[in-house]
């Protein structure tokens, strides 16, 4: 069985332990998203979606499926969906300043920018309206459709309360409403063949409101913070979901 593991260049240098524990516990084998070549298995983490949308044509199982990296890769589309489905979002194609603007397929806070003109509205872009409670988010990772655990970002001196932008992080207990949130969206997304991803909360008013899906989320706050080894249930949950040679009959 050959199982491959799609990551950017960049990305699999940056995330080099993540790539060895697939490479030693899955044999996994190492490709860049260009790559079109044999495979049994996909884990995708390029965020790519015509890597998964290439091979699901094929037959093969990829983790995440196409539908969901696509959804969870434009922001827009992201929040489209999730308003139409009753999730409450900051309002979206918003241009009265001040209002933030964003890469339809940004991550980790690249290219975010507070707008103060008018003028600075672009329909290219996601154009929102800023959460009340500005440098404080909450990440929740989801495996298999469960809550794994929940972190709070904050920053003091930045309206991104990104972890790699230098936020701080601690662990945070999701309220019984907020897990609510959590779990419909879990069952919005788990038909689109949603694996392993995190979803991201900002917060208006001191209440938890919707941000973002994030398709090949990371780890690093999880492992910083918690001792909880997601990586090698993410492994676990793939083994088990394939079946042979890993579950011989055990699955």
């Amino acid at each position: 069985m050959k199982i491959i593991l799609v990551y950017s260049p960049d990305e699999a240098r940056r995330n080099s332990y993540v790539v060895s524990r697939f490479e030693n516990e899955l044999g996994a084998v190492l490709v860049a998203p260009d790559y079109r070549g044999d495979a049994d298995i996909v884990i995708n983490r390029s965020n790519d979606y015509a890597v998964a949308k290439y091979y699901e044509s094929k037959g093969i199982r990829v983790f995440n499926g196409a539908e969901f990296t696509r959804l969870a890769n434009d922001k827009q589309l992201c929040y489209d969906f999730m308003q139409e489905h009753g999730v409450e979002i900051m309002p979206t194609r918003y241009g009265t300043p001040p209002f933030v603007k964003k890469p339809r397929d940004s991550h980790g806070g690249n290219g975010v920018v507070m707008c103060r003109d008018a003028d600075e509205y672009d329909e290219d872009f996601v154009c929102q309206k800023p959460a009340s409670d500005l440098g404080r988010d909450v990440r929740v990772w989801v495996l298999g459709g469960k809550i794994i655990t929940s972190i709070l970002r904050v920053s003091a001196t930045d309206f991104r309360s990104n972890y790699c932008l230098g936020g701080s992080a601690q662990m945070y207990s999701l309220s019984a409403d907020e897990q609510g949130r959590v779990h419909k969206i879990i069952d919005l997304v788990t038909p689109l063949v949603a694996d392993y991803y995190g979803i991201d909360f900002v917060f208006d008013n001191g209440r938890a409101v919707f941000n973002e899906l994030e398709d090949a989320v990371g780890a690093r706050m999880i492992y910083d913070h918690t001792d909880i080894d997601i990586i090698d249930m993410y492994i676990q949950y793939i083994k088990t979901t394939i079946g042979s040679p890993y579950c011989k009959g055990s699955c």
